[in-house]
């Protein structure tokens, strides 16, 4: 476990690379976009962006990262927030997800590892990648 301790971090990505579970649907997985990722503690972040999702349309999101564990050098934890535009979900309006990720820093670059899981046919499942530079 990591003990929570305030700290102030700012990271910035160029949105994300889905690696599809459904090969064959002709997904985008390349979701250029710009978010950005504020570490306020060592176990908890809040982030917001926009993206070209997975349906090729745009996406916007904002939500809270708690990684209380450490596996070496892997935080450990779940994003969860609010996400919009994707047409089969809530006719593109927003709803909520949770969702597991680990993630990896190494002075100023890091990767975001998401496992999205699939929801019926609204929502594709992926490994989601996000390379992220902190800026302060």
């Amino acid at each position: 476990m990591i003990e929570n301790q305030p700290i102030s971090e700012t990271w910035l990505n160029a949105g994300f690379y889905s690696y599809h579970f459904d090969r064959d649907k002709g997904l985008n997985g390349n979701n250029l976009g710009l978010g950005v990722e504020y570490r306020f503690s060592t176990v908890a972040s809040a982030t917001a962006g926009r993206f070209y999702n997975s349906d090729r349309e745009y996406s916007n999101y904002v939500g809270v990262y708690y990684q209380p564990i450490y596996v070496g050098p892997v935080r450990l934890g779940v994003v969860a927030g609010g996400f919009n535009g994707y047409p089969k979900m809530r006719h593109g309006d927003w709803f909520l997800a949770a969702i597991p990720v680990a993630s990896i820093e190494y002075k100023r670059v890091g990767l975001n590892l998401a496992i999205i899981p699939s929801y019926k046919d609204r929502l594709y499942g992926a490994l989601s990648f996000q390379l992220k530079m902190k800026v302060f």
